[in-house]
């Protein structure tokens, strides 16, 4: 066992703080080699593995710990401080821990009765073919942005199902599927941001899906969906869009603080070049500059205060047996896209008062800098998608979206 985990076992939560700091200045020293190769190398996500975190949010029933979000975003946003694609990687399959917890039992003892840390990368848009068949459905098509396909155990996807009842409509739902049932192409992710989180298309040819390895989409969204029968912590029963996309959030909070660190460390030793802008003056001194670092700071702060405080919140009604209401289940998809706003614009405000060197690609700045852009379009956090839908809702209209 490693020292990380002993440490993590000793205090968990403690623990897999301390052991994602120690794995978010390895992702720094390796951020140049995982953006080059287009994936987390193997052997960190076995460091995580053995570590634990990828327990945070599993269920007890299978050796998790059930920490919560809040655990769960401390630990995304210490490793994305070093490298946002491994923060990415980490948080999108992490996340799945308790997303799985949500499926019947069955499907828990399948992806961990044989092996308790096994994960799953996924990609919940609505792809592929589903056809009835008996016990379950057999998958066809592609899902593309599946990130951390390379490296993971299992694959969670979305699709649209036909319903076993005569007469009712196909239903949208997630699927899960071992990493032996599928394929991936090596070649479909060539971007200018996140290159590292290996977001590539796979593909099932005519894959058997049994069918207690189906969650629906309304199932996961209710509160009451079919594991939390047997995984009892008030954890389970969130509604999956009220605390899901943090996976996003979290990350894209560490890529700001980390790009923070680094324009602290660039710019505290550094004065200016040539007559336009006055020769050998600190930068430091500059009042544009420290204008900047107290936009960033403010808005990576507010950033973390809003996530924080819709977590706390959240959980706390769940525990005390409330439903998630459809005003706290829309505010919470306010601040996730907002808080990535910010973020975005914490990120912009330090790079644009870098100058040139800040473009050199052998310098980290400009990786979180394209890093978090990717991030910021991301569909789930992007602010045009979402905030249209807490207008719509506010105003009285129904919203139009996903919550």
């Amino acid at each position: 066992m490693s020292n990380a985990a002993r440490i993590v076992e000793s205090d968990p939560v403690s623990g897999l703080f301390a052991a994602a700091e120690d794995f978010g200045r390895l992702a720094r020293e390796q951020a140049l080699r995982i953006e080059t190769d287009r994936r987390v190398p193997q052997e960190l996500i076995e460091q995580f593995r053995e570590a634990g975190l990828y327990r945070v949010l599993q269920p007890r029933l299978f050796g998790g710990y059930e920490a919560g979000f809040e655990a769960f975003a401390g630990i995304v946003s210490r490793i994305a401080r070093g490298d946002g694609s491994a923060g990415w990687v980490f948080s999108v399959c992490a996340v799945h821990q308790w997303l799985i917890g949500l499926f019947p039992e069955e499907a828990q003892a399948d992806v961990w009765g044989n092996k308790r840390d096994a994960f799953a990368a996924g990609s919940y848009a609505p792809s592929g073919k589903a056809v009835a068949v008996d016990g379950g459905y057999r998958m066809t098509g592609a899902w593309g942005f599946a990130s951390g396909c390379d490296t993971s155990d299992w694959l969670l996807l979305g699709s649209i199902f036909p319903s076993d009842k005569a007469g009712e409509p196909p239903f949208a739902g997630f699927f899960l599927v071992p990493a032996s049932d599928y394929r991936i192409d090596p070649d479909s992710w060539q971007v200018a941001g996140l290159a590292g989180t290996g977001s590539r298309t796979v593909y099932l040819d005519d894959v058997f899906v049994p069918a207690h390895r189906v969650l629906s989409f309304a199932a996961g969204t209710s509160g009451v969906a079919p594991g939390v029968a047997v995984n009892s912590n008030p954890l389970y029963r969130i509604p999956f869009m009220a605390c899901v996309p943090t996976c996003l959030v979290a990350p894209t909070l560490g890529m700001a603080e980390g790009a923070f660190d680094l324009y602290l460390e660039a710019t505290g030793n550094r004065s200016t070049r040539g007559a336009v802008a006055g020769g050998n003056s600190r930068m430091i001194e500059f009042a544009t500059i420290q204008m900047r670092v107290a936009e960033a700071a403010a808005s990576i702060d507010a950033a973390r205060t809003i996530l924080m405080r819709d977590i706390a919140e959240t959980q706390g009604i769940a525990a005390s047996g409330q439903d998630i209401s459809l005003d706290v289940r829309l505010r919470n998809r306010r601040t996730h896209a907002f808080a990535v706003r910010l973020l975005v614009q914490a990120v912009d405000a330090l790079f644009y008062g870098s100058g040139g060197n800040a473009l050199d690609l052998n310098r980290p700045l400009q990786r979180f800098w394209r890093d978090i852009h990717a991030a910021g379009v991301h569909i789930s956090t992007n602010w045009d998608a979402v905030s249209t839908m807490y207008g719509q809702h506010v105003l009285g209209l129904e919203p139009k979206g996903q919550y």
